[in-house]
């Protein structure tokens, strides 16, 4: 098991730009696959983007596609999410997730791929 804190979060302008972070502890970081999910008020909880266990392979929701970048740093068993060119429609609480091993890339975009779960940090865009 990892836990997982996000920070960063806040209220921007669109156009705007904002990096999440998200730090873990518990047993090695590096074993663990990380993600990024986001969920809006009365909707359901959905994919951002995914980063593999030693960061070489990244996955993002065509939503974010060229906009966000899923980075880590297995030395500062830290995760983050740079967000760019933000829209109102990015406007969510955004969770940091954690998969001890590989997961496939289709299970890697599923809220049940993933085994431990952050407290969520807030993201507003304003127009």
């Amino acid at each position: 098991q990892v836990q997982l804190v996000e920070s960063g979060g806040g209220l921007v302008q669109a156009e705007d730009s904002l990096r999440l972070s998200c730090a873990a502890s518990g047993r090695t970081f590096s074993s663990y696959t990380m993600a990024w999910f986001r969920q809006a008020p009365g909707k359901e909880r959905e994919f951002v983007a995914a980063i593999g266990r030693r960061g070489l392979s990244t996955y993002y929701a065509d939503s974010v596609k060229g906009r966000f970048t899923i980075s880590r740093d297995n030395a500062k068993n830290t995760v983050y999410l740079q967000m760019n060119s933000l829209k109102p429609t990015d406007t969510a609480t955004y969770y940091c997730a954690a998969a001890f091993g590989a997961v496939g890339t289709k299970r890697s975009t599923e809220v049940g791929g993933y085994d431990d779960w952050g407290q969520g940090t807030q993201v507003t865009v304003s127009s």
